[in-house]
């Protein structure tokens, strides 16, 4: 019933209901719970418990999903304060497209080192890296932004008088019956960094429209809160 009228009101006045959507908690958070979520996901188990070691561009790619994440934290706060809104906004796009920038690259790694004939003027990765603004997140963090594997070679790499459990076990004969990370692995369909690309992809895309949205909103001469 929510989304039948959801879709109504989408449908009779999509600006000035998409306006309303950007102005509501729920997009932010959903923003900021995604991309927070698909960080937790990376570190807690596909590094600590299937023992896929990150790459530099994998780091790199989380530090631009936390971006995002805290772009969506806080529009999330107030999303109606023009200041709140524009903060979030703005971190939330240098997120999107610094991660899309890091996703091609590790693409375009990852089909290089897979095809014999396309190494040439593809550089590798560095165990050395070097975040935006010289952060050091690898000597801060390094559990969370050190790296520690090859881009392009993501497969489980269990150390030496490990034990498995069984669910461990299946996901890590999946993963290395795949040769590495897909998001349907038996199919090898859509590798790691073409994943995070649509996943950056999306959220850039919903900035766009909300940018639109607003500047639309502002031409009409409606007004925006710049306080709480």
């Amino acid at each position: 019933m929510a989304l039948r009228k959801m879709w109504k009101a989408l449908r009779s006045s999509p600006v000035d209901t998409l306006y309303t959507w950007q102005n509501q908690r729920f997009l932010w958070v959903v923003m900021a719970v995604a991309m927070g979520g698909l960080v937790l996901i990376a570190h807690s188990f596909f590094q600590l418990y299937l023992y896929m070691a990150p790459c530099e561009q994998c780091v790199y790619i989380r530090f631009a999903m936390l971006i995002v994440a805290a772009g969506g934290v806080i529009g999330a706060i107030n999303p109606k304060v023009l200041v709140l809104k524009v903060i979030g906004t703005i971190a939330a796009f240098t997120g999107s497209i610094l991660g899309l920038m890091y996703s091609v690259k590790l693409d375009r790694i990852h089909r290089a080192l897979h095809d014999a004939d396309g190494l040439f003027g593809v550089q590798g990765c560095s165990t050395e890296p070097h975040f935006p603004l010289e952060l050091p997140l690898a000597q801060w963090s390094p559990d969370w932004f050190k790296p520690t594997g090859d881009c392009g070679y993501d497969a489980p790499n269990v150390p030496d008088g490990v034990i498995l459990d069984s669910v461990q076990q299946w996901f890590i004969n999946m993963y290395a019956a795949s040769d590495g990370w897909y998001l349907i692995p038996p199919l090898k369909f859509m590798n790691m960094a073409q994943a995070c690309f649509l996943a950056f992809g999306l959220v850039f895309a919903v900035l766009v429209i909300m940018v639109v949205v607003w500047g639309i909103r502002v031409a009409r001469g409606k007004p925006e809160r710049t306080t709480a």
